[in-house]
């Protein structure tokens, strides 16, 4: 999310903490802020290992801690839940903050199906500084949920301090943007691809079926979001294999803001096949 320049002014701690670099002082700052939750959930940012190229964008990560049997929701909660929302706004030194999304999985809620993640997420962050030289200070406000039996509503905030150089690799948050669905188009991609999304002609009700090829045996998941945060569509099902051997899902034309057109809207479609995830842009027909 973009911020506006006049909501960030350089701090006190960002200007030592660049001065102190420059320096050739050991740095100060941690890899990870402390943990702001209690026993059911915590939340805290860590330090990336790299600067990205395009961009000059530092990696970081936002680490969401989960007790045994609680979940929390992806960008798209699916039939019930709400996603986090970020608030980046009181961080120093820094122009952009981009959220990545890991693969979710389905989960069972009180006859529902959601979408989200169990356990420990590292949800990843490219942060882009105003300037290169210096460090940043990445502030966060986040408001999420996380539910178990109820669901229940969380405020947390954490702030880190990166320096502008980049420090020692975090394989955690490594292997947590490797679960980031790769960006692919409609019919390509060597191991696993949305091969087909097509109207269903013989149901009185308003469907798709989307087809996906994966490696046989394989088991896949399909998830499908509308072109802005106020579509609701359902959770595609799986509704067997075709005779080409690809796994086909339906899912109901249901869900568009009022006002909105199914003809020509285009959806977001997230495909998982075991460690591998795809997401493809694809236009209703």
């Amino acid at each position: 999310m973009a911020l506006r320049s006049d909501q960030l002014r350089p701090s006190a701690a960002a200007l030592v903490a660049s001065c102190l670099a420059f320096a050739g002082f050991a740095w100060a700052g941690g890899d990870a802020s402390p943990w702001d939750g209690d026993a059911r959930s915590a939340v805290r940012l860590i330090a990336g290992s790299a600067i990205d190229s395009v961009g000059e964008a530092i990696r970081a990560g936002l680490e969401i801690r989960l007790k045994p049997g609680w979940h929390t929701y992806w960008r798209y909660p699916g039939d019930a839940g709400v996603p986090p929302r970020f608030d980046f706004a009181q961080s120093e030194n820094v122009d952009a903050v981009s959220v990545l999304w890991p693969a979710p999985r389905r989960i069972a809620e009180q006859g529902a199906v959601v979408l989200g993640y169990i356990d420990n997420v590292i949800l990843p962050l490219a942060v882009v500084p105003k300037d290169t030289s210096r460090a940043l200070v990445l502030h966060l406000k986040l408001d999420y949920a996380v539910c178990e039996k109820l669901c229940v509503p969380v405020q947390a905030t954490a702030q880190l301090v990166l320096p502008p150089a980049p420090l020692p690799a975090n394989a955690a948050l490594a292997a947590a943007h490797a679960r980031v669905p790769k960006k692919r188009v409609l019919g390509a991609g060597p191991t696993l691809a949305i091969a087909s999304v097509q109207r269903d002609e013989s149901s009185a009700v308003p469907r798709m079926f989307v087809d996906v090829a994966a490696p046989a045996g394989v088991e896949v998941e399909l998830f499908v979001e509308g072109p802005t945060a106020q579509w609701a569509l359902p959770v595609p099902r799986a509704i067997g294999t075709t005779a080409a051997g690809r796994q086909r899902f339906v899912f109901d034309l249901d869900g568009a803001p009022a006002g909105a057109a199914y003809k020509d809207a285009f959806v977001t479609l997230t495909a998982v096949a075991g460690d591998e995830a795809i997401e493809v842009s694809s236009r209703l027909p």
